[in-house]
């Protein structure tokens, strides 16, 4: 069904450079950090709560922090269609990942709304709490504390400065101990679709403003340990050395040969190494691996080798080795049902598409596992992300959500 209503281009992108400017480097050139639960993520979180009750939403906070604006249907019984994204950051990120998907649903509802258009199915539009896990070492916590899949372990993770979960939501004014209570039934859900950035070139190297995501890579996260011995730099000679940091640089080489071969990706981005004297032989080493791939098999095998890798090295340096997982979450395919209703939308609205794999986690991955899932992409310059430099046109924002608007008219109606 074809509906002439036009989202508002200019508000829209108002609302995109308002958020922006929470969390934003004094200089802007160091991006926005927007940790889950900071004071950044907290006054984000009250902007966001405001501009729903200005689009006459009816908003509430579920118990693990999802920020959730309903739209209600002309049948109070009928499942919901659930829409959104997140607004937290990594470390120095960009205006669009996440926040592009929230505020892109806002205003796709609140024309709904302008227009006067009764749905028979209600909408909510949610915000997700820590999509990133930028600050306590793993995600998704907003869409596993609605999906049932998050456990009270969670809480005692602890960030960098060793506050933990539990604290951080305590002084945000939410009570973990009632996380159960935030867990939706599938039965209450009809689909869930999410609009995010590209955060790649392929669309823009194909001159399309819109995609349509068909596979979602999952990522397992690992913080590897290793222990050698803390000596003198210059007493010590080279073939009596236990260095942290020379075995972690050899497993480091060996992660990027594993993600190669088996045309997945791997990433090493966090590393710590201690004392950190320049004069001291390097005794500790800890470090972040992030590996994905589409393929959950091949991903397994990808990690074995990572753990054998680990174990072969450091047994030749003679260096202890811990390895923790952090996050583990299968990749997943979007709905079928969900990918034909973006395709029809497209070629109504006259717009070109392609369907086209996800290399990032997204909450979708989570929401797959109870309902109908589909996404939107929307072209990334030069495909810049979890940088200052991301961006995305004005245009292709307000294009991807006149298909987010349609999509939503067809899934609700």
């Amino acid at each position: 069904m074809i509906v002439t209503y036009r989202i508002n281009q200019k508000r829209l992108w108002n609302t995109l450079m308002e958020l922006a400017k929470i969390g934003a480097s004094p200089n802007k050139k160091e991006g926005i950090t927007r940790l889950s639960l900071s004071l950044e993520d907290l006054e984000a979180r009250e902007y966001l709560i405001n501009l729903m009750k200005e689009s006459d939403l009816h908003v509430h906070v579920d118990p693990i922090g999802n920020i959730i604006g309903s739209l209600a249907g002309t049948n109070e019984n009928a499942p919901a269609v659930i829409v959104g994204s997140h607004i937290d950051t990594v470390f120095q990120g960009g205006i669009f990942d996440g926040s592009l998907g929230v505020l892109g649903a806002i205003e796709a509802v609140r024309t709904i709304k302008e227009s006067g258009i009764k749905l028979t199915h209600p909408i909510d539009v949610v915000s997700f709490t820590d999509e990133e896990g930028s600050r306590f070492g793993t995600g998704y916590i907003g869409s596993k504390g609605m999906t049932g899949e998050l456990t009270e372990d969670y809480f005692t993770l602890k960030d960098d400065k060793g506050l933990s979960y539990q604290e951080a939501f305590l002084q945000a004014n939410l009570n973990p101990t009632n996380y159960k209570d935030a867990v939706r039934n599938g039965n209450e859900m009809k689909a869930y679709i999410e609009m995010h950035i590209e955060q790649g070139k392929v669309l823009e190297e194909n001159n399309l403003a819109v995609g349509i995501v068909t596979d979602i890579q999952g990522p397992i996260w690992l913080e590897v340990t290793l222990i050698g011995s803390a000596d003198h730099a210059g007493a010590t000679p080279m073939d009596m050395r236990r260095d942290a940091s020379l075995c972690m640089a050899e497993i480091l080489l060996e992660i990027e040969k594993i993600a190669k071969h088996y045309e997945g990706v791997g990433t090493v981005g966090k590393l710590k190494i201690e004392p950190g004297g320049v004069n001291i032989i390097p005794g500790k080493g800890t470090f972040s691996v992030d590996l994905r791939h589409v393929d959950k098999q091949i991903r397994t095998q990808m990690v074995n080798e990572v753990y054998g890798k680990i174990e072969i090295t450091c047994k030749k340096r003679k260096i202890q080795f811990q390895i923790v997982k952090k996050k583990d979450v299968d990749p997943t395919s979007c709905s079928e049902s969900m990918i034909a209703v973006l395709e029809d939308v497209c070629k109504e609205l006259n717009i070109k598409t392609m369907k086209l794999p996800c290399g990032a986690g997204h909450d979708s991955l989570i929401m797959s596992k109870v309902t109908e899932m589909g996404m939107i992409f929307i072209r990334s310059k030069d495909g810049i992300s979890h940088h200052p430099n991301e961006w995305s046109e004005k245009e292709d924002c307000a294009t991807g959500t006149q298909v987010l608007f349609q999509s939503l008219l067809r899934l609700a109606k």
